[in-house]
């Protein structure tokens, strides 16, 4: 097994901002007695190339240097190979856009992560896989469809180098052709589909999405469960109300909101939808989604 951490670095993370702090980052990391070997990617997907090859070199130890997406195809790089060897562990150095997944543990950002790499802390994390009508892929923030995935898609588009105010900027553009459609699924095997028209569909791993949205306040990346978040179909008006309590969780105790802990869900989708995963938008046939209790070692 290579001793050394793989730090995967995506220069264009956060608009750009990635690429000029990556470097003093990483001699902070250094300078702790940490060693390291480093790649920068140039375009998307090339993290999850370079990840699997290491994986297969030896590479234990990796650290994304970068967003929600850099984590994102580090996690696919690993998987599903690392199901079937030893268990990998995953670092954060977070200087993207939203870092959505590293706020369920610390505020502190790299400070953080580097007090954690010296001490040798780490926590054992599940991972989501996402089986889908052209294969797999795994997630450790987020899933949503609906609203909050054609957000993503405008946002994605048009405003992601304004960060969280480009999210809110994507939700008043979308607001303007407000659609609900039903995502027939069923929890944990379930003998009925639900079938119903909805606003958004969200299957999460930990609370946060779009940087400080509070989507599933209930999620415990730790739990071995995946927290199931529905809204029921709403109005304009209604969901500008609701939107400031998206930041503090707490519209998870609206009447037209529902929860629920699971391990398993099965979609019986028409076709491709728009699917938030992990900050990325894709257009997916989701079939299944099922928890995979303690993959993953993250460094927190």
């Amino acid at each position: 097994m290579n001793a050394r951490f793989l730090a995967v670095v995506n220069p264009a993370a956060g608009g750009g901002r990635c690429g000029k702090l990556a470097d003093p980052a990483l001699d902070c990391v250094r300078e702790a007695g940490i060693e390291l070997e480093i790649v920068k990617t140039s375009r998307p997907g090339e993290a999850v190339e370079l990840t699997r090859r290491a994986y297969s070199e030896g590479y234990r130890k990796f650290l994304a240097v970068g967003g929600d997406g850099t984590s994102y195809e580090i996690v696919n790089g690993l998987f599903p190979e690392a199901l079937a060897g030893e268990r990998p562990s995953l670092g954060f150095l977070p200087l993207g856009t939203g870092n959505s997944f590293l706020k369920d543990f610390t505020s502190r950002g790299v400070e953080h992560t580097i007090g954690a790499l010296k001490k040798g802390i780490s926590r054992r994390c599940d991972v989501i896989r996402l089986r889908h009508a052209q294969g797999e892929l795994y997630f450790i923030n987020l899933l949503s469809l609906g609203f909050p995935a054609d957000v993503g898609e405008t946002t994605n588009r048009r405003f992601k180098r304004w960060g969280t105010l480009g999210y809110i900027l994507g939700v008043f553009t979308r607001l303007g052709g407000l659609q609900h459609s039903a995502f027939p699924h069923r929890i944990d095997g379930a003998a009925e589909w639900d079938r119903r028209p909805c606003l958004f569909l969200a299957f999460s791993n930990s609370k946060f999405t779009g940087g400080k949205m509070m989507i599933a306040p209930k999620a415990v990346p730790t739990d071995g469960e995946i927290e199931y978040v529905r809204w029921s179909p709403v109005g304009r008006l209604r969901l500008l109300w609701t939107l400031p309590r998206l930041f503090t969780g707490t519209h998870i105790n609206h009447p037209l909101a529902s929860r629920a802990a699971a391990r398993r869900i099965d979609l019986d989708l028409s076709g491709p939808v728009n699917a938030m995963v992990d900050g990325e938008i894709l257009r997916l046939d989701c079939r299944s989604l099922e928890i995979l209790p303690g993959a993953l070692d993250i460094i927190v």
